[in-house]
């Protein structure tokens, strides 16, 4: 085991629309922009960072990989846990943002729904179901 890798402090999401994604964080989650720049826009959640980076700044970090387009399908899901999925889900769809699936009671305890940034990022709100 590597010691120190138990701290996530930044996701770096790819975004071919830096003002459409920006804006999808600041207006539908409601996150302060804490740094912004022409190719990128940092967003703060309580415990976590999301730096939207213009896709076209992307091969620098991630060379020799090659960086997978929005339509190649989902990469990674990022899961919050929310006290009401059915109470989210309408606030989405009050901002415009059609859910993937969901919501749905999942047989590990969880009533989840999923839902994608204009950059093809997926999102999962998940509740915690109490037997």
């Amino acid at each position: 085991m590597i010691k120190g890798l138990s701290k996530l402090e930044v996701i770096t999401l790819f975004a071919e629309d830096l003002a459409a994604t920006k804006a999808f964080y600041t207006d539908v989650f409601g996150l302060e922009v804490i740094y912004e720049n022409q190719d990128s826009a940092v967003v703060r959640f309580d415990n976590l960072m999301i730096n939207v980076l213009a896709v076209a700044k992307a091969p620098e970090l991630v060379t020799p990989s090659s960086v997978g387009g929005p339509d190649t399908g989902p990469r990674a899901l990022h899961t919050i846990e929310v006290a009401d999925a059915d109470a989210v889900c309408t606030e989405l769809e009050q901002h415009g943002v059609p859910l993937l699936n969901g919501p749905i009671d999942r047989p590990w305890g969880r009533r989840t729904a999923a839902f994608a940034d204009p950059a093809g990022n997926v999102w999962e709100i998940a509740q915690i179901l109490r037997e």
